[in-house]
């Protein structure tokens, strides 16, 4: 058999920018994900860790650390002393990559659950290594994505419920996200970041087109041009409508 990938790739394009990227079944017969790159592809699987492979009869390397940690527990008593090195954390870091690659390709493929399983995964990894990683360096190795893995998530679940025309749930998760986001921020001491925050900036944009999914009644809408005119300084127009607020609770 031939070790040439060029039939396998032919007819299927390269698009610099794009996430290029389709589902296979495989010679195992299983459903497989494969991501288009320049001079190649990746392939992974649909579940467990993406390469197939399972580290110490574990399904990840981050499963291994778990059970390392409940061993130490078991013989000492308590996680203290348990400590990631460096050389840890960058095998853990490869492997988030490959989470990474995957949950890019189920947003693309509008696997909009499988982009939240995988995002979660990244982020109990981050919690994971914020514990036990022997440095702030290496913690930091992990935490500095939490904003795009966060934001990520966020429009992962949040989609799954504006599929299901659930505006309100929707716009309860993103609200949730930018909330979690600003936290990291003030955390880190990084104010001057959230202010340039391309995650935060995308999440408040989908919130608004969020907020206009949902059905207003007319006094909700009527309180949201008083805040209008208000902020405009247009005060003849928020009198008339303090009048007509007013009038439809007097009706009520």
């Amino acid at each position: 058999m031939s070790k040439d990938i060029r039939d396998i790739i032919e007819g299927w394009e390269f698009i610099p920018g794009e996430v290029t990227v389709r589902k296979i079944i495989g010679s195992d017969g299983k459903e497989k994900i494969q991501m288009r790159l320049d001079l190649g592809l990746l392939q992974m699987e649909i579940s467990g860790r993406p390469d197939g492979k399972r580290p110490y009869g574990r399904e990840s390397l981050l499963e291994h650390y778990k059970y390392l940690v409940k061993e130490h527990i078991e013989k000492y008593g308590s996680d203290e002393n348990f400590h990631l090195n460096i050389d840890d954390c960058l095998k853990l870091q490869r492997e988030a990559i490959q989470y990474y690659y995957r949950y890019l390709s189920f947003f693309q493929l509008e696997e909009y659950e499988l982009a939240r399983r995988d995002t979660e995964r990244n982020l109990r990894l981050i919690e994971f290594t914020n514990r036990y990683a022997i440095s702030d360096e290496e913690k930091w190795l992990f935490a500095q994505y939490f904003p795009y893995i966060k934001m990520m998530n966020t429009r992962a679940r949040a989609t799954i419920y504006m599929e299901k025309k659930e505006y309100k749930q929707a716009l309860r998760i993103v609200d949730e996200g930018i909330r979690e986001i600003k936290r990291f921020y003030r955390e880190y001491d990084q104010e001057e970041e959230e202010e340039l925050s391309p995650e935060l900036t995308f999440l408040r944009n989908w919130k608004k087109s969020l907020e206009e999914m949902i059905p207003m009644s007319k006094k909700q809408r009527l309180e949201i041009e008083l805040k209008k005119a208000i902020k405009n300084q247009e005060f003849e127009r928020a009198a008339e409508i303090r009048d007509k607020l007013k009038s439809l609770g007097n009706k009520n």
